[in-house]
């Protein structure tokens, strides 16, 4: 009898430990320079979610989880990571996600929808996303980059500055210079979002 009930309080421990583990949230990240990975890290101190990599993230692992947060970069209009949730949506469709982006322009709500309608697409449509402001650093930046950077730079010195949009000015105002905007309070709306 003693072991019966031993065996079954064990059970119990068990079966309360993986509850609390299917209640907590994941958060993975892909950062190139730096600024989604510091997001990333706020956010895990917030939440006190577990946090990866996308190249190290594994599905069976992301799939215990009730929550999963993407974080990514803004590239040439991509958010960085979005391709692990696009080939696993089938299999995270019961679970509550947002992708959090991160791009180094000034928040502009045209081009923030721009990037909302060109990554969240078919099943990832309706997925909530977030925007942080993260840093610039053309120093920093790989060669390809900071090669297409100047190109972009010298495309739009060509036009009106009357005539800017948004990121831009931002793109031009950041030429020769490093600027970091990164900043917690871009992440209120996603803790807000994870109390729902």
């Amino acid at each position: 009898m003693k072991h019966s009930w031993h065996r079954e309080w064990i059970n119990k421990g068990r079966l309360s430990e993986r509850k609390q583990i299917m209640k907590k949230g994941i958060i993975i990240y892909q950062s190139k320079y730096g600024a989604t990975k510091r997001y990333a890290g706020w956010l895990r101190q917030m939440t006190d979610y577990d946090c990866v990599e996308t190249p190290k993230a594994v599905l069976n692992k992301v799939i215990r989880y009730d929550t999963v947060i993407l974080c990514g970069g803004i590239y040439a209009s991509g958010i960085a990571g979005i391709s692990f949730l696009k080939k696993n949506i089938g299999r995270l469709k019961d679970k509550k996600i947002a992708v959090f982006c991160v791009g180094a322009a000034p928040y502009d709500e045209r081009a923030f929808e721009g990037i909302r309608e060109h990554n969240l697409t078919g099943d990832l449509r309706g997925i909530p996303l977030y925007y942080g402001r993260g840093a610039w650093d053309v120093r920093k930046m790989r060669f390809i980059d900071r090669t297409l950077c100047t190109f972009l730079q010298k495309s739009v010195a060509r036009k009106d500055p009357g005539t800017y949009e948004p990121w831009m000015e931002g793109l031009m105002s950041a030429a020769g210079q490093a600027g970091d905007w990164t900043d917690q309070k871009y992440l209120t709306p996603v803790l807000e979002f994870l109390k729902e």
